[in-house]
């Protein structure tokens, strides 16, 4: 409780910070509870997994350090909001002050600086390996919160750094980015499906779901860049940002409340070999029905929350990355694939003799997941109590464009 109060504290000040050194202070501070919840709780690789996943982050960290010193020195602040008038107005092909390097080189470094430390953390392709060792090893509650959370830390920081501060960068990139959020779209996908371990199968479909939001941010970079130019686009840019970050939120309660259900039937049959079950809704009726729910929320089904976001994302990206779209629909129809996968081999087909005797739910478990069901189902029927909330903040967002469009 100690750590997780620990990180609760660190994400809080990530999210609140509008110094970028303060921002790298709790960036970095989080790494250090979900290491050793990972080392000290986790499964019998956890010194492996711990090990990879502080490597790998603080690893991606160290550019972002060395970006945002030089950003800071040239321009005689770590302000956000300052910066993202003055560093973001600096004249191409100028002078950096205080260094006499060009501009355009030092925030061409900059930029892949910060897009490596984000991508590596939302988990975005090539960069996800950490992810499903970390997420396999950690004990449930660290798995619940390295999802429900954690993950949307790098997404956070493309939308709140990377792209207002690097607006032109952004723009050249963007389809890069949308390459990228399509490959960990059908790549996650396809890997889930792969998977015997349960909760293997859960991590990979975070990268599945990550992908999405990578996808709708890929929107922004593009109109953020082109300010004005294309009659509609800031409209559809608005829609995919929207849909990036209510899908954050939501995939946040879904993927909790999968693996959740996971270390509720791994604490009773001490195994997560989906080859071992089979069978079990006979006898745990109500873990089936919680199960297939929550399923079908991270799965996308109309009328839950899992639904909103992706629809939103499609939405917006329809028209600017029409090929990166259709081709990230493959991930959308195996998504189905690894859902129906883990429910079926679950749920169905003739009950081991180990299993006839298992428990269903205790009240205990039954409170830890029904706050969880009751906000899918609200967002899936009614999104507009959030999105309303997520709409006025983006557009605030997109409004900065006015004063980096007009011209001097």
């Amino acid at each position: 409780m100690f750590l997780f109060l620990l990180m609760e504290t660190a994400m809080l000040g990530l999210f609140a910070s509008l110094d970028l050194i303060i921002f790298f202070i709790f960036w970095e501070f989080g790494l250090v509870p979900m290491y050793f919840l990972i080392k000290i709780w986790g499964g019998k690789d956890r010194e492996y997994a711990s090990f990879k996943f502080i490597i790998y982050t603080m690893a991606g960290s160290l550019g972002l350090l060395l970006a945002i010193q030089v950003m800071g020195i040239s321009m005689g602040t770590f302000d956000i909001v300052e910066l993202m008038t003055t560093w973001v107005n600096l004249p191409p092909g100028s002078v950096l002050p205080n260094t006499g390097i060009s501009v355009d080189l030092v925030k061409g470094i900059a930029f892949w600086a910060f897009v490596i430390a984000f991508a590596i953390k939302v988990p975005i392709w090539p960069f996800h390996t950490w992810l499903p060792d970390a997420h396999t090893q950690a004990p449930t509650a660290g798995s619940m919160i390295l999802a429900g959370v954690l993950l949307k830390l790098g997404a956070y920081g493309f939308i709140r750094l990377v792209i207002p501060l690097f607006p032109a960068q952004a723009q050249v990139t963007a389809g890069v980015l949308a390459i990228l959020g399509m490959l960990s779209i059908v790549l996650g996908a396809y890997a889930a499906f792969g998977q015997w371990d349960f909760k293997r199968l859960v991590a990979y479909s975070s990268i599945n779901h990550m992908g999405f939001v990578v996808l709708g941010i890929a929107v922004m970079a593009y109109a953020y860049g082109l300010p004005g130019r294309e009659p509609g686009l800031s409209y559809d840019a608005i829609i995919a940002t929207n849909g990036a970050v209510m899908q954050m939120f939501n995939h946040g309660l879904s993927a909790a409340g999968m693996f959740f259900l996971v270390g509720v039937i791994y604490s009773r049959t001490h195994t997560r070999d989906l080859k071992e079950y089979g069978g079990i809704w006979t006898i745990m009726p109500i873990y089936g029905m919680i199960l297939i729910f929550t399923s079908m929320a991270s799965l996308g089904l109309p009328g839950l929350n899992g639904f909103v976001g992706e629809f939103l994302v499609i939405r917006g990206a329809w028209s600017v990355f029409t090929v990166q779209l259709a081709l990230s629909m493959l991930g959308l129809l195996m998504t189905g694939a690894y859902i129906l996968k883990g429910i079926g081999a679950t749920l169905h087909g003739p009950l081991k003799p180990q299993w006839a005797g298992l428990p269903e739910m205790t009240a205990r478990e039954h409170l830890v997941i029904w706050p969880l069901m009751a906000l899918m189902l609200s967002l899936g029927v009614w999104p507009q109590w959030l999105l309303a909330v997520i709409n006025d903040t983006v557009t605030r967002l997109f409004s900065w464009l006015v004063r980096w469009a007009l011209p001097p």
